[in-house]
């Protein structure tokens, strides 16, 4: 049947309008949403006249807009024109293109119809295009016989009504317009179902492309799986064959062997039976010959029988005394010949069917599972694999010289996993693995590295600082390699034999830490190192107290007339000078001669003490790093000082910044002068010790941290005393 014998008009178009498939999806647009065609028609007979109505045309053609784009359709006037109609009628779609031509014969009553109705003029003469209505197949995938077509005019309806989405028809229809068919039925905006429609394509979407993903690599492991199967058959071909033919040449050599035995034993036979016969027959001439003699004889005289019988007599005595062998030397019976099969039954033994395994997987390294010394190697397998044990096999990985490859190791093991022992602390292996059984190895598997675990770290007993809040902990690492991070344990205790971690601070990167901690106790630290390979063993414990400031003196900046004590909290000066001019240095005293100490970089008060000879020329204080070298301290904007110098039985003290001193005098001379620091209130504050009197305060400008100096002009000795809590009368200042 052609279209025009349908009656349908040559340029008519069906569309399927079907958005949803099936029911089951009616459950996209939210209940709350959703509203009767009582309630729509009801609202939209409220709105007034001609400003309402022009509301509800721009709201629907947004709306019409967005479906349009939505499936990806062109010529949205003639769509949007059709849903504002929503009048076309609705039509069955017919599988076959004759029963679509059919319905266009109906063109001009159908045209001249609508076009009254609805006042459209010249709408049938513009018609549709056909890329429009592949378009929206191509959206939907499908032409279904299931779904409603609606007859789409170009032009834009100029109705003022707004569209809604009949949730029981699954069709949109005109809300000015609800009939009483739609009146009871479920409605919701077509806006919620355009976006409700845009999310379930973007679920979808993903979906698949997560299928995909799923697919693709579900096919790359079908594809390991076949080229294994393949290799494997593979190797069992040529194992059959090898075994065959070994088979045949052990045949072919036990057939040479049993066919040249028995041609010695016939051989020997034939002959010793040949020896007999020939005795035999000459035995049996002279017995012929005796009686042919014997016969002659009887017929002689009597006299010469006489004579001839008397030699007769003792030629046959003779004859008959002699025994004849009449027994057979070789029985004529065949001997059953049993063949030994005991290798070929063996050989036969090992052809089996059950193929070589194929190549394991070597697991990635676990955390935590090596120790300096060992490390815990895991692998896997097919699981319809038949294996009887596996060769483990690995090697250090490091920069060798060329031409000088690293020494491997291998190891049987029964299990899919192995602990190695006996390994370097910190250092890269790589591992293989192959399985075996009867029918030969399997491929070796992907190198894998693994790491053990590194060497506990060494702290700097001497580089220890700490105050009443914090301490910096100071370590060698104690490897050669790198290692990942450190971690600092921390327990309250006064022994290091006590256990129990009260406190970690891990993921340090450098080989020191500032560690908070409470004032007035005493700690235990431990240090361990990590790498992927898992945590070191505990450094040697190490005690520190957060009572009052403790720091040591810096070998590093010391002049070097001075000498520090093995503990690093005394300082001496000995009579003996070098008169030799030292050449100048950023970081060590060279015409000063003093030296500095290591106060934690920590911002608050920080107490220290000096015993001091009250005979000595001595100065103490605090000065920034880069103070200069080549000048005293107190003369230049870098350092606060007190100095002290003793000559013709009287005491002088000068309290220098910047080669200026307060006129202060000092009636009782200190034997222990105390040092207050407060980074807080940029003070600075020397007391003395004995008597708790306050002898003077800088007031300082402490853009950065300081550090403790000390100095003696003439030989001496300066002992620093800290660990103290911070008494009294040092709390007022």
């Amino acid at each position: 049947m052609d279209r025009e014998a349908a009656g349908a008009p040559p340029d008519f178009h069906f569309y399927p309008l079907d958005l949803y498939d099936s029911e089951d999806q009616l459950h996209l647009f939210p209940e709350e949403h959703t509203r009767t065609g009582r309630d729509v028609h009801a609202e939209m007979s409220s709105e007034p006249g001609e400003a309402a109505a022009g509301k509800a045309q721009r709201d629907l053609e947004e709306e019409v807009d967005e479906l349009v784009h939505l499936y990806a359709l062109r010529g949205a006037g003639e769509w949007g024109a059709e849903l504002v109609d929503g009048s076309a009628p609705h039509m069955e779609v017919l599988d076959h293109q004759p029963q679509l031509a059919a319905a266009g014969a109906q063109r001009d009553w159908r045209l001249g119809v609508e076009a009254e109705d609805h006042g459209y003029a010249g709408w049938g003469a513009a018609g549709h295009s056909r890329e429009l209505r592949e378009a929206y197949r191509y959206a939907h995938g499908r032409a279904s016989e299931e779904y409603e077509c609606y007859v789409i005019p170009e032009e834009e309806d100029e109705d003022e009504a707004a569209l809604v989405l009949c949730v029981t028809c699954k069709a949109p229809v005109r809300a000015v317009e609800v009939s009483d068919e739609h009146r009871e039925h479920e409605v919701i905006p077509l806006s919620k179902a355009l976006q409700s429609a845009k999310d379930e394509i973007h679920k979808n979407m993903f979906k698949l492309e997560k299928q995909i993903i799923e697919m693709e690599n579900f096919a790359n492991h079908l594809e390991e799986v076949f080229i294994t199967v393949e290799e494997n058959f593979g190797r069992q071909e040529q194992n059959f064959e090898s075994h065959y033919n070994e088979i045949l040449e052990t045949l072919a050599q036990k057939y040479e062997e049993k066919i040249q035995a028995l041609g010695e034993k016939k051989k020997a036979k034939l002959e010793a039976l040949y020896g007999q016969l020939v005795s035999c027959g000459e035995n049996l001439d002279t017995c012929k010959e005796l009686m042919e003699t014997i016969e002659e004889m009887c017929h002689e005289e009597k006299v010469d029988f006489i004579k001839d019988a008397v030699a007769m007599a003792d030629r046959l005595g003779k004859f008959l005394n002699t025994e004849t062998d009449v027994e057979i030397s070789t029985q004529p019976d065949f001997e059953d010949q049993t063949l030994d099969f005991s290798d070929v039954e063996q050989l036969m033994g090992s052809i089996n069917t059950i193929p070589a395994p194929s190549a394991p997987v070597i697991n990635p390294q676990a955390p935590n599972s090596a120790t300096g010394s060992s490390v815990r190697v895991c692998w896997s397998l097919y699981s319809d694999d038949n294996v009887e044990s596996y060769q483990l096999s690995y090697r250090p990985v490091q920069d060798s010289s060329p031409g000088k490859d690293q020494a491997e190791f291998t190891m049987t093991v029964k299990e899919t996993y192995c602990s190695v022992t006996d390994l370097v602390p910190n250092t890269q292996y790589e591992f293989w693995v192959t399985a075996q059984n009867r029918a030969g190895p399997s491929p070796a598997s992907e190198r894998a590295v693994y790491m053990t675990a590194p060497c506990p770290p060494v702290i700097k007993s001497k580089e220890i600082r700490s105050c009443e809040e914090a301490a910096l902990i100071c370590w060698d690492s104690g490897n050669l390699n790198p290692v990942d991070s450190y971690t600092v344990e921390l327990t309250q205790a006064e022994t290091p034999e006590a256990s129990g971690i009260t406190e970690s601070v891990v993921g340090i990167p450098a080989c020191e830490a500032l560690v908070q901690l409470q004032p007035r106790q005493s700690y235990t630290i431990y240090v361990r190192a990590l790498n992927v390979g898992g945590p070191s063993a505990r450094s040697d414990p190490m005690t520190v107290h957060t009572t009052g400031s403790c720091f040591h003196l810096n070998q590093h900046s010391r002049h070097p007339w001075l000498t520090i004590s093995e503990d690093g909290f005394t300082v001496t000066r000995s009579g003996r000078k070098t008169e030799k001019e030292l050449p100048p240095s950023n970081t060590r005293f060279t015409r000063c001669v003093a030296v500095m100490g290591n106060l934690i970089p920590i911002r608050g008060r920080h107490y220290w003490e000096v015993e001091v000879d009250e005979l000595a020329d001595y100065t103490v204080g605090v000065a920034f790093e880069d103070v200069p070298k080549q000048e005293d301290l107190g003369a230049n904007c870098l350092s606060w000082c007190m100095r002290h110098k003793f000559a013709s039985s009287r005491h002088r003290y000068e309290f220098l910044h910047s080669k200026r001193t307060p006129d202060i005098r000092i009636t009782v001379s200190p034997r222990k002068i105390g040092i207050l620091l407060d980074y807080e209130n940029s003070k600075l504050s020397f007391f003395n010790v004995d008597i708790s009197q306050h002898l003077y305060t800088f007031s300082c400008q402490l853009h950065g941290f300081v550090h403790p100096c000390f100095s003696l002009e003439k030989p001496g000795c300066l002992k620093i005393c800290n660990g103290i809590a911070m008494p009294k009368h040092v709390t007022f200042y």
